[in-house]
């Protein structure tokens, strides 16, 4: 099979890994920046162009698209749906799953466990939203936010408006979360991978600071999950419509409650804290799924 990794960088942990496990496996495989291609938008041929060359004969696309490149990123995932081209994550989820009103909001009518969020367009409502998720502490997140970035822990009330206003006098768009005591300064990361998780770690945030995020210091270690997170998982992650992705989840006293998912998760922590090749696993899900044409969005919204 040919397969085409979109990534900005090669040398990057993850896209090393899938590109080392799908040659090891005797595949074609292609790492493609996906700002630099160039597509033909036409009813009848359809094409997307590299380095001066069209990209041709593919079977399949792993989709590495970074958030501050969401947009362009995901012109390139659908510009190959439209040539029939099977993508391991489809532009409308990857679409769905990064905007993180969007996804909450789908992911609450389905019944989906949550911290409480408040989201509001204007600071006059700024003592309503305190209130409403149960006053401070509470995390202040910016929706266009990654990796722990424009996530902020208010101590206090002023604490907490004075971020807010800010924010909001920046034209930011925010969410407002209660913030999970009992968590610890510890998430969940579960990887899924065709509605199976098959790994799960325990991110812990490092000293003086509450964000788990590896990016910002945090440790992981592998985890047991219990059979409510793991469904949880799974749920969330046909909500959104993908077939690859992280689940970020709290443990919370009145269950899990999913903070984020995330549609191009990162390989490297997870594989060095349960010791095993989620990039082979991948590469397995797609010789086994990838088919011309076959589509495998499942959420809706």
């Amino acid at each position: 099979m040919k397969i085409v990794i979109l990534s900005r960088k090669s040398s990057l942990y993850s896209t090393q890994a899938l590109a080392d496990a799908g040659r090891e496996a005797g595949h074609d495989i292609q790492v493609i920046n996906p700002l630099r291609c160039y597509m033909n938008i036409t009813s009848h041929n359809p094409s997307i162009h590299y380095k001066g060359e069209q990209v041709t004969n593919v079977d399949a696309v792993i989709p590495r698209i970074g958030a501050s490149i969401t947009f362009f990123g995901c012109a390139v995932v659908r510009q190959f749906e439209m040539m029939g081209v099977h993508c391991v994550n489809e532009s409308i989820a990857i679409t769905r799953s990064r905007d993180k009103l969007r996804s909450l909001q789908l992911l609450s009518r389905k019944g989906i466990g949550l911290p409480i969020t408040g989201f509001a367009s204007s600071t006059q409502f700024t003592g309503d939203l305190i209130e409403m998720v149960g006053g401070a502490p509470l995390v202040v997140k910016l929706i266009e936010g990654t990796q722990g970035i424009g996530v902020v822990l208010t101590e206090n009330r002023q604490a907490a408006e004075s971020v807010i206003q800010a924010f909001q006098g920046l034209k930011a768009n925010i969410l407002v979360q209660e913030y999970i005591k009992e968590a610890k300064g510890s998430d969940i990361r579960c990887f899924v991978v065709g509605g199976k998780v098959i790994a799960a770690m325990k991110r812990t945030a490092g000293k003086d600071e509450f964000r788990s995020n590896i990016h910002r210091g945090g440790t992981a270690t592998q985890v047991k999950i219990t059979p409510e997170e793991r469904s949880t998982a799974v749920r969330a992650a046909k909500i959104m419509g993908l077939n690859i992705c992280g689940v970020d989840l709290l443990r919370s006293n009145h269950g899990p409650v999913v903070m984020e998912v995330n549609s191009s998760p990162g390989l490297e922590g997870i594989e060095k804290a349960t010791g095993l090749n989620i990039a082979a696993k991948i590469i397995k899900f797609i010789e086994k799924n990838a088919k011309p044409g076959k589509t495998q969005t499942r959420g809706k919204g």
